[in-house]
């Protein structure tokens, strides 16, 4: 009985002193959860607000950031941090980043081809409509107003590397740039060719504009021109 009993004591000693020791040993830790570095994955958080692979919002207010000029991207996101362009989220995203991440990141959406959404159906009768379709083709010249296509590209699907092109953007985001432009809403570096032109256009005319450009199908394969056919009507000084 006795033997036994010591048997069974050295037993329990020997379980608390395995019990303890496992306890003791070091846990290895979990692995961490790796995070792609890419500049792909960190423009994750553009694509919140302007949609898939910067195909733009379903709201018809955040544009479509695919495809257009790198170097129109890239001034559009220093006009944002340098507060010629004032959006809150906008400017607080964008503020503590260099000019060369900013850069990379126009660089990543600009090189996105992707199929454009199909045009809006036009809300206004078809004189208002003529009347846009004028302005964007042919301009008026009585007034100094050149057209769209001399400067946007005679496909207005823009021009390398700074101008950004007007088809596949829905109207109230037309409208509201447009119409921040004439406001002094929104700025460029002077010359403010754009500014200009906005003050000079009739609030009716922004509308007219806006509502035929939305109604215009994107052309197959388009992108935007290298150059352009002729010196640009006006100087401007956010294309330098």
């Amino acid at each position: 009985m006795l033997a036994r009993a010591r048997l069974a004591a050295a037993g329990l000693l020997l379980s608390l002193f395995c019990a303890a020791s496992a306890s003791a040993a070091p846990v290895s830790p979990a692995p961490a959860a790796t995070v792609e570095d890419s500049i792909a994955q960190r423009a994750l958080a553009c694509t919140q607000c302007h949609g898939q692979q910067g195909r733009a919002a379903a709201d018809g207010y955040y544009p479509r950031l695919a495809g257009k000029p790198q170097g129109y991207l890239y001034k559009q996101l220093l006009n944002f941090r340098d507060g010629r362009r004032h959006y809150g989220l906008m400017s607080d995203l964008v503020d503590p980043l260099s000019d060369a991440y900013l850069n990379e990141l126009a660089g990543y959406f600009a090189n996105l081809h992707l199929p454009y959404p199909p045009p809006q159906t036009p809300a206004l009768p078809a004189a208002a409509l003529s009347r846009g379709q004028e302005l964007v083709l042919k301009g008026d010249p009585a007034r100094k107003l050149p057209a769209c296509v001399q400067c946007h590209g005679q496909q207005l699907t823009g021009v390398q590397p700074f101008i950004p092109g007007l088809l596949s953007l829905p109207r109230d985001y037309l409208n509201g740039q447009l119409g921040a432009w004439r406001s002094g809403q929104r700025r460029a570096v002077a010359p403010d060719c754009m500014a200009w032109i906005a003050k000079r256009l009739k609030e009716e005319e922004i509308n007219a504009i806006s509502h035929w450009l939305a109604g215009q199908p994107m052309p197959v394969g388009a992108r935007p021109a290298e150059s352009l056919p002729a010196p640009l009507p006006m100087e401007c000084g956010g294309l330098k």
